[in-house]
């Protein structure tokens, strides 16, 4: 059988990969050294998966390297043994270090675990040959994908030979959901070899498939008598923090010890329980400046683990741009943290169906007034793929500082979203189906008169992900006063129709071009007197991706809008864009090289008309690894406006410095710069992963503001350790 007809067969034959778990004895767990070598004699006896094929450069191709995955566990945990073999072990990439940092620019081995085995939802772990571990969630439907929020306890050792390169992965089976009923999960693996841009998996390589898709996953089995023990873990931390406030020529500075605990109770291996107490995020990463030229928000990324943790079941109809619930308007105002009181959250699976409820208070804080926070999601599994949801938020505030009024009732939000999806449409190929429902109640405090489909949103989206042909159709409407309370709407009052289709080939026969991309979107939005507003039309004429891992990308645009109110583009009242109808054409080129070089970049120039004139933008990033563990990136976005209303620049400057000296030891430099704000903002952080699952924070702020000298003053500094380890039992 040539490799052809065998790439046939694998590829429509419905043929099911298993793979036998075995089960290691008393003597083997004592013999076990956990050191990233298969040196064990039990290690041969376990049967491996291999058989990997190609998903790229080649679609269906043998993999060019062989991959050996096999799997053991003992009464507390799962062990995985893989040997990745290389012809050119001095070749491999391994530059990265830190810990739940995507691997991008290195050899990696990725796989899934399809705990429920419902083909719905999956871990998603990954390694690189550091020992670099990353995990996160992975789900299905539009908008599924993976999500890193998941934060496992779980530790790998790796090993660097004249074969190739080999790794030992222990995984507490503490650390996962699971039915304990069944011995059988779903599990798939995935091999990247960097230096030759080629991604081989054990099985579902072709490109509608993927790791990401559990319903291509295989099977798992052997797996019997398997516990999370008593299913208890507690997380004591402790936290000293000073800040120091300047203003004018005065300054206070304030020095607090504070403690908290997380609480996690597994009442079954599917369901978990979580209680937090006095919660602190000081540790949380800050957020990336943004400049906003637009009319609209934005919705800056959750960062706080309590918060990111079941962020895929609490997911509400993704792909089509609706948030009944947005977890930063819990304990934060404009950016600013507001003291958590508790939290408690209930998360898993029963049966059929995906749970998540949560429970927050936060205390009163300057004019925030304390409140209460209610979220409630369940997700049923309906069919092979499908699944119909429910959502329900509530916010409470005990006392209005809007005055005394009763408030007991809440802001609540209820919604419905369904998904219907199917990966046998004409045969082999992907369809999906979307619709949502989304209403809020009133405000009684503020005597609101809008009626029920004024404080609603619904749509439905058709999806068609494939290749090399893939599209999509949606359409929303959002109400004029739409607006939930724990949710988050960039835009309301609209009518919204937006068609894509495109077309993606290989090109396996050259040794230079890899695939191209061409495409088209069109997006028609309307007011709800069906009056247009933005009407957007995008042309992809061509995104190259070369062999050697460089892309290039080109677009051209047409949009219109009808400026209803004049606009105050800078917000501090110097140029106002009247209004009027504004219809312009832009362009759009880039560039990136292959992130596995020591030195690569990326560069994006867009020009075009701009409500009255035009724009340029400049975009441009670099990242340098000299040695591994350390990586510098500078990046810079300039906007050059010229308006007959008056010419602006915007500039911002982003750079990021990294330093890791170990799997274990992360130090993290990040400097900010904008010149609308003429703010400087430095941020450092140092973790020490004591052991998986307890950590040291280290972290240091300072901020400066320019005065009307042009010197640049301290407006702020404060400083946080943060300790942290983890019980269980």
């Amino acid at each position: 059988m040539n490799s052809q007809e065998l790439y046939a067969f694998q590829s429509y034959g419905s043929v099911e990969k298993s793979i036998q778990s075995v089960k290691l004895s008393n003597s083997e767990q004592l013999d076990f050294r956990f050191d990233g070598q298969l040196n064990e004699s039990f290690w041969q006896s376990i049967p491996a998966a291999t058989g990997f094929r190609q998903q790229a450069p080649i679609e269906g191709d043998p993999a060019t390297e062989k991959t050996e995955v096999r799997i053991a566990y003992d009464d507390k945990n799962l062990y995985i043994g893989v040997i990745l073999f290389d012809t050119e072990p001095d070749q491999i990439k391994a530059f990265q270090k830190r810990r739940d940092q995507r691997i991008t620019a290195d050899e990696r081995f990725v796989w899934i675990f399809d705990t429920f085995n419902d083909q719905r939802n999956a871990y998603f772990m990954e390694i690189n040959p550091n020992g670099m571990r990353t995990d996160g969630l992975v789900s299905t439907g539009q908008g599924g994908g993976i999500n890193l929020s998941w934060d496992g306890i779980w530790d790998a050792r790796t090993y660097i030979g004249e074969f190739g390169w080999s790794a030992e992965i222990k995984i507490p089976f503490s650390s996962l959901n699971f039915d304990e009923n069944s011995s059988q999960w779903g599990v798939n693996f995935m091999r990247v070899i960097r230096r030759k841009n080629e991604t081989a998996l054990w099985t579902g390589f072709r490109r509608n498939q993927g790791l990401a898709r559990p319903q291509n996953a295989g099977v798992l089995t052997g797996l019997e008598d398997v516990s999370q023990g008593l299913g208890l873990e507690v997380v004591p931390f402790g936290i000293l923090s000073a800040n120091k406030e300047v203003v004018e020529t005065s300054s206070s500075t304030e020095i607090s010890p504070d403690a908290g605990v997380d609480i996690n109770y597994s009442i079954t291996p599917s369901l978990k329980a979580s209680l937090t107490f006095n919660t602190d995020f000081a540790e949380a990463e800050v957020d990336q400046r943004q400049v906003n030229l637009s009319r609209f928000a934005i919705a800056f990324p959750e960062q706080r683990d309590f918060f990111l943790e079941g962020a895929n079941i609490y997911s509400f109809a993704p792909s089509s741009g609706i948030d009944p619930y947005f977890s930063r308007r819990i304990g934060l105002n404009e950016g600013n943290p507001i003291p958590i009181t508790f939290g408690a959250r209930l998360l898993g699976n029963v049966g059929k169906n995906n749970l998540a409820l949560l429970q927050a208070r936060t205390r009163e804080s300057g004019t925030n007034s304390a409140e209460n926070f209610t979220v409630a999601r369940v997700k049923r599994n309906i069919g092979t793929e499908s699944t119909i949801g429910f959502i329900y938020t509530r916010r409470s505030e005990d006392v209005l500082f809007l005055g005394e009024n009763d408030f007991s009732e809440g802001l609540q939000t209820f919604g419905s979203d369904l998904e219907l999806a199917t990966s046998s449409f004409l045969g082999d190929k992907n369809l999906q189906f979307q619709a949502f429902f989304v209403f809020h109640n009133a405000n009684s405090a503020l005597n609101e008169s809008s009626d029920f489909l004024d404080r609603s949103s619904r749509g439905l989206r058709l999806n068609f992900p494939n290749r090399p042909w893939f599209g999509h159709v949606s359409y929303r409407e959002f109400g004029d006063a739409f607006d939930p309370a724990v949710g988050f709407a960039r835009r309301v009052g609209f009518r919204r129709l937006q068609p894509s289709i495109g077309f993606a080939p290989q090109f396996s026969n050259s040794d230079v071009i890899e695939q191209v991309e061409w495409g088209i979107r069109f997006e028609h939005l309307m007011d709800l007197d069906f009056t247009l507003l933005t009407q957007d039309l995008v042309f992809t004429l061509g995104e190259v991706q070369f062999s050697s891992g460089e892309q290039i990308s080109v677009d051209v645009a047409r949009n219109y809008e009808l400026l209803e109110v004049p606009f105050d583009i800078l917000r501090d009242g110097t140029i106002i864009i009247p209004a009027g109808d504004y219809a312009n054409w832009v362009t759009e080129v880039g560039i990136e090289t292959a992130e596995f070089r020591k030195l690569s970049g990326e560069l994006e120039v867009e020009y075009g008309g701009y409500w009255s004139g035009t724009y340029t933008e400049i975009e441009a990033g670099m990242r340098l690894r000299p040695v591994p563990g350390i990586e510098l990136t500078p990046s810079f976005e300039r906007s050059m406006i010229r308006l007959p209303e008056g010419d602006f620049n915007t500039n911002l400057f982003l750079f990021e410095g990294i330093w890791d000296l170990s799997t274990e030891l992360f130090l993290t430099l990040n400097v900010q710069y904008d010149n609308l704000s003429e703010e400087i903002g430095l941020n450092n952080r140092l973790r020490w992963i004591i052991t998986p699952g307890s950590d040291l924070f280290l972290v240091y702020n300072h901020n400066w503001e320019e005065n009307p000298l042009g010197r640049y003053e301290t407006i702020n500094q404060a400083g946080v350790v943060k300790v942290s380890y983890t019980f269980r039992f």
